[in-house]
């Protein structure tokens, strides 16, 4: 287990940023909806991170073949998607484990998707028990909630599933699912949460559609979709983290290079523009995604805010907003936001707990905190493995230094983070 300590700097900073880690979410989709045709894909700017490699692996474990040719990966899937003779380890992604049990749980075969010890505590029940419902076998520990999970793939029913929850998970899980159903399907969420599963399959011929109530209607190709021909974004989740660190420290300026302004991404952006930020957006073209660049400028202190709404759309994006919530005038508070106790960490628990250790005031609530903007003082924070956690102190250390444990998490999602970090500071391991 490796610690870091972050410096703090005396002046701002003015970066450009070519080298954002490729978009997470995306590379998922593209190593698993590559297996959905029957020609070869062309991804580009796949995201080489431990998590996402995880997912290319179970690709070939499934049968497709990978030729990585550096900047371009391409997968050729296989006729029939093969029974593997093996566990399928996901790592740490929540992302690829409830996503394959979606598209597993139609096909032919036993399946047995597992991870590292973190994603082996992590509830599966909200993507398993919806699965079940229309037919899926699925089993694991505490009645399939808990990996190892074991698949049995089968024919699986139509369905009119309405979550309970606002995940794009569990809606993607469904919609993969759905895909194989002997039917139409359709599935509705109060509040439309990521929108990349859907956009994409449409783009690879899927007749998907969402009507004026809401529901989203899909109905199962009769042929093998289309191969995917795609460059992977920068991912916004990752940039935010920039976009903080230039938002509390005077005289920065960052601009953000080719990442996705998908409006269910960059909900973390806008928060932190109406706390006064500024912030400007460059659409360079849209595709599978619309693609641009984005600037931030720092504008002065920062006003506390109430984030309470559209939490399906800031849910990575919140540990690191905590960082500037805590340097803004006032009190800032997060509600409706329960999902974050189910993420890599207890996120609620996580932040609050490292918040205090920093000397900033933050109560905690069952579905959220508040955070009394102070001066952060420095201090030793537990990561809990958590690669959001991580990242998001490290760049509060920007400001007081800062000492992280268990940095190894963040090779999860952002492989050079530390390497960008290094452009504005020095970095002592």
């Amino acid at each position: 287990m490796r610690n870091i300590c972050v410096e703090s700097i005396k002046g701002g900073f003015n970066l450009e940023l070519t080298d954002i880690a490729p978009d997470k979410s995306i590379s998922h989709r593209c190593a698993m909806f590559s297996l959905l045709s029957d020609r070869t894909s062309s991804i580009r700017n796949f995201l080489r991170a431990e998590d996402t490699l995880a997912s290319l692996s179970i690709a070939k474990k499934l049968g497709a073949k990978i030729e990585d040719k550096g900047i371009e990966i391409k997968i050729t899937p296989p006729s029939k998607l093969q029974e593997p003779d093996d566990i399928l380890d996901c790592g740490n992604a929540g992302t690829g484990m409830r996503l394959f049990c979606g598209l597993l749980a139609g096909v032919e075969g036993s399946f047995v998707l597992t991870g590292d010890n973190y994603l082996r505590s992590r509830p599966m029940k909200r993507v398993t028990a919806p699965l079940q419902s229309i037919g899926a076998k699925i089993d694991g520990r505490q009645n399939g909630n808990l990996a190892p999970l074991h698949i049995r793939g089968r024919e699986l029913k139509p369905f009119s599933y309405e979550s309970p929850i606002d995940s794009a998970q569990v809606k993607s899980a469904m919609l993969l699912a759905g895909l194989r159903a002997d039917g139409k399907s359709r599935y509705k969420e109060s509040f439309l949460s990521r929108d990349h599963t859907e956009r994409m399959l449409r783009g690879m011929g899927v007749e998907i559609e969402t009507d004026d109530e809401g529901w989203i209607n899909i109905t199962p190709p009769s042929k093998p979709l289309k191969p995917l021909d795609i460059r992977v974004p920068a991912d916004p989740s990752s940039a935010f983290f920039f976009a903080v660190a230039c938002a509390i420290i005077p005289n920065s300026r960052v601009n953000i290079i080719d990442v996705t302004l998908n409006p269910t991404r960059i909900e973390a952006f806008k928060v932190l523009e109406n706390m006064g930020a500024k912030i400007n957006y460059y659409l360079k073209e849209d595709i599978y995604e619309p693609i641009g660049d984005i600037e931030v400028i720092y504008n002065g202190e920062l006003q506390g805010i109430e984030v309470s709404q559209k939490i399906a759309w800031l849910i990575d994006e919140l540990p690191a907003l905590a960082i500037a919530m805590a340097t803004a005038k006032g009190v800032s508070r997060v509600s409706n936001a329960k999902e974050l106790r189910v993420k890599e960490s207890d996120r609620i628990s996580s932040v609050v707990k490292a918040l205090r250790a920093c000397g900033i005031d933050v109560e905690e609530f069952e579905d959220g905190y508040a955070i009394k903007g102070g001066k952060f003082k420095r201090a030793t924070i537990n990561s809990f493995g958590d690669h959001r956690i991580a990242m998001s102190f490290a760049i509060a250390g920007l400001l007081c230094a800062m000492e992280i444990e268990d940095i190894d998490c963040v090779a999860t999602s952002f492989p050079n983070f530390f390497d960008i970090l290094s452009q504005i500071t020095e970095i002592a391991q």
